[in-house]
């Protein structure tokens, strides 16, 4: 009794709380009564579950009613499975209640007979054999849809759930987790990373989904993958899309790859406005007085002048206390509306996601508009703009608003930093913002639950997902669960950049390294050939070679030292290629074992799924049971130069370092304004060790040139460039898009991998 009234009274309140759009029940069986059925406002009523909304679906009125999603989901289905359902037997198996009755009716209006049993029912085997054959003949199973026995994730409660289209299955998937698991707090966390790959990539996003699949379709433990939104530069110039492959897929795979949610393109509108009023400050103010600058900063509206919240905080921090315009003086108001930017000093860039080097170096203000006020620029690609920075790092809206004001552009002609929050600009930020901090919930082919969150690169930023992506799912696999994140590249990028940026922003500590190694890109780093993307496979990496892979082992085992810096134990997941000999993967297994990996493993995900990371998934188990020692590099408080000297000698292996006189001038500013705490995100290749790509195996004797420092003080990082390391990719002779195409019959995308 008292359970229904407190669920009648949080039904209630929800009916009236204007910023719920939508109640789904969830309950147990035995708490669902007509009572509560009907207590949900019609118009809010997901489910339709209500009299109301199954009265007018029975009626035939479907446009005035809510149908319950997986009884849509389930005709869809069907519609792609057969023509047509008309005239077909249907047997409805443990469905009950409102599913059974919108189901039954929504069949029927099809034409088709239906029946329906509980899996109770005596020769229900029989029963399910003759109806299905009546109705469809064959069962067939696409990438694209999935028929799911709930049964491991409900308990008793036993559902049998077609469902299809990403948005609804994923929908489907995130309650029964949640359901289940939102009062666990243990857990174990899998960061997942490169040895130094070639420019093809070594299949880092298959092993994180065959691990996944593994882990919860096969051995039955809940996991949750965490990997980034693709950008559409290298989805569009030499790497392709990040959805996986072969039987190791997150579908669908066509929007994971493209716009998906759109936030890219949110981060995109977002950094452009930003750099779009700086760069309109600078001219307005060179152009007006004073008193015009006011006079338009704060503008008399139907007689009354009034200052935003935005500029009343800009007055606090200027030490102006009033609130009224009329009595600022003649210096506070000069204080007031001139930001006094110096355009030498800007470091707030444009961005576009596309590969075009022709953006790196450009000319803006040309037009005779902009009154002779132009100036050197560059574009960077979108994933590497400090608001994505800030995306994959926030923790909750209020800190990402924070985090955004933060933002510094350029300094002032006194040398002091200029900030978003100074352009006044922080809130429409956070406008543009308010969606794309959500994390988009997907799933593999075989229904294990992904979550796409952020975006930024591991060469050219930090290279993780987000840490609410994390949370959140960290949250939902519950004890004994496994999350399992991404870090981009090898472990001398993604994982430093994991370890010691997003592990201090959100205090989780992972429980084990899987380390991704190929033979193809072992033979590389033992002195085969350039691998070219494009271009055919030269016969070093198609034949066996037994003493390329030990020469380029070198490399693994650099990977795996570096990993145990930070105390985290170590699997290596060696993702098998058919072209790979049985020697030759069990000479790299070897090799990682002797090498201090805790186990290294073959893995077959892509032709097999989680069937073939099975072996992966156990000493991934075994591993996260270890005692975990997990210590930083660095400490925070030590000198900027010292913090990259660190980096450099201990991870990449350098001699030591050489800073620019530019480089050095901007520690010595970045030091003086305060920043010198924070931790360090260096822009280097990925392609090796070194600053210079070509560079295989282990490079030792080098000096590291630090060519510019910059800062995200938004995001909360140092960032030197090393060497000629560029923020904007360019495209390649031939790009990937030469084999992406749309069929216009079926708009099925073609080319995309």
């Amino acid at each position: 009794h008292n359970v229904l009234l407190l669920t009648l009274s949080c039904l209630l309140k929800l009916n009236e709380d204007p910023t719920v759009h939508g109640v789904a029940l969830h309950l147990s069986e035995n708490a669902y009564s007509n009572k509560i059925l009907n207590a949900v406002k019609p118009e809010k009523d997901v489910d339709g579950v209500s009299d109301v909304n199954l009265g007018r679906l029975v009626r035939g009125d479907t446009y005035n009613c809510s149908i319950s999603p997986t009884a849509s989901a389930v005709m869809e289905l069907l519609e792609k499975l057969v023509k047509t359902v008309d005239g077909k037997k249907v047997l409805l198996v443990g469905t009950c209640g409102p599913l059974e009755a919108s189901l039954q009716c929504l069949l029927q209006r099809k034409g088709a007979m239906t029946m329906s049993c509980q899996w109770k029912t005596q020769q229900l085997q029989s029963k399910v054999n003759i109806f299905l054959s009546s109705m469809v003949g064959t069962i067939h199973r696409s990438p694209h849809t999935t028929v799911r026995n709930c049964l491991h994730l409900l308990g008793h409660r036993i559902t049998c759930t077609f469902m299809t289209e990403h948005a609804r299955l994923c929908l489907h998937c995130f309650q029964v987790w949640f359901r289940r698991n939102s009062s666990s707090t243990r857990d174990s966390m899998d960061n997942r990373l490169w040895i130094t790959p070639t420019p093809l990539g070594e299949g880092k996003s298959t092993v994180t989904i065959g691990l996944v699949q593994a882990l919860t379709a096969h051995l039955n433990v809940n996991s949750f993958a965490c990997l980034r939104q693709p950008s559409q530069g290298p989805t569009f110039g030499v790497k392709g899309g990040a959805a996986g492959g072969g039987y190791a897929q997150v579908i669908p795979m066509e929007e994971f790859n493209l716009h998906l949610t759109g936030d890219i393109h949110a981060i995109t509108a977002a950094n452009n406005l930003l750099a779009a009023a700086v760069d309109a400050r600078i001219l307005h103010e060179s152009t007006q007085s004073d008193k015009a600058l006011y006079n338009r900063l704060v503008p008399v509206v139907n007689g009354v002048r009034e200052f935003s919240s935005i500029q009343l905080a800009r007055l606090k921090r200027l030490g102006i206390n009033k609130t009224d315009p009329g009595t600022l003086t003649a210096d506070e108001i000069s204080k007031f509306v001139r930001l006094d930017i110096d355009p030498s000093t800007i470091t707030w860039q444009r961005v576009l996601d596309t590969n075009d080097r022709f953006l790196r170096k450009i000319t803006i203000g040309q037009a005779n508009t902009e009154k002779g006020f132009f100036r050197q620029a560059q574009f960077d690609i979108a994933v590497a703009s400090e608001i994505m920075a800030i995306l994959a790092l926030t923790t909750s809206l209020a800190d990402m608003k924070e985090r955004l004001g933060k933002m510094v552009v350029a300094n002032d002609k006194n040398g002091q930093p200029v900030t978003a929050e100074d352009l006044g600009v922080t809130g429409a930020l956070a406008v543009l913002m308010k969606d794309a901090i959500k994390p988009t919930l997907m799933q593999t082919l075989e229904g294990t639950p992904v979550f796409v969150h952020a975006g930024p690169f591991a060469n050219i930023a930090h290279g993780n997902s987000s840490v609410l992506a994390d949370k959140i799912a960290l949250k939902l696999v519950g004890e004994g669960g496994f999350v399992v994140t991404e870090a981009g590249f090898g472990a001398d990028i993604g994982m430093e950049k994991f370890f010691n940026i997003k592990c201090r922003t959100s205090g989780l500590v992972p429980s084990v390294v899987v380390l991704v190694a190929t033979v193809r890109a072992l033979k590389m780093h033992g002195g085969g050939p350039n691998v070219t993307a494009g271009a055919p496979l030269k016969k070093e990496y198609t034949e066996e070679n037994l003493q390329l892979v030990a020469d380029g082992c070198c490399n693994l085992q650099k990977q795996i030292q570096i990993a145990q810096l930070f105390g985290v134990p170590v699997v290596v997941a060696l993702n098998v290629f058919k072209t790979d000999s049985h020697a030759e993967v069990d000479l790299v297994c070897e090799i990682a074992k002797q090498s201090g990996a805790f186990d290294a493993v073959p893995c077959n995900h892509w032709s097999a799924g989680g069937r073939g990371a099975v072996e992966l998934a156990q000493a991934v188990r075994k591993a996260a049971s270890q005692e975990n020692s997990f210590k930083y590099l660095y400490n925070l408080e030590l000198p900027i130069i010292e913090k990259i000297r660190i980096i450099a000698q201990k991870v990449y292996g350098a001699e030591d370092i050489e800073l620019s006189p530019v480089a050095q001038s901007q520690i010595s500013r970045y030091s003086k304004q305060g920043f010198g705490n924070l931790p360090i995100c260096m822009a280097k290749t990925h392609l090796s060790l070194s600053h210079q790509p070509e560079r295989k195996g282990v490079p030792t004797g080098f000096i590291l040139p630090i060519s510019d420092v910059r800062a995200s003080i938004g995001a909360g990082f140092i960032y030197p460039l090393v060497g000629t390391m560029s923020t904007m990719p360019g495209l390649p002779t031939r790009p990937c898009f030469y084999d992406i195409d749309l069929d216009p019959d079926t708009e099925q995308v073609k080319g995309l991998f």
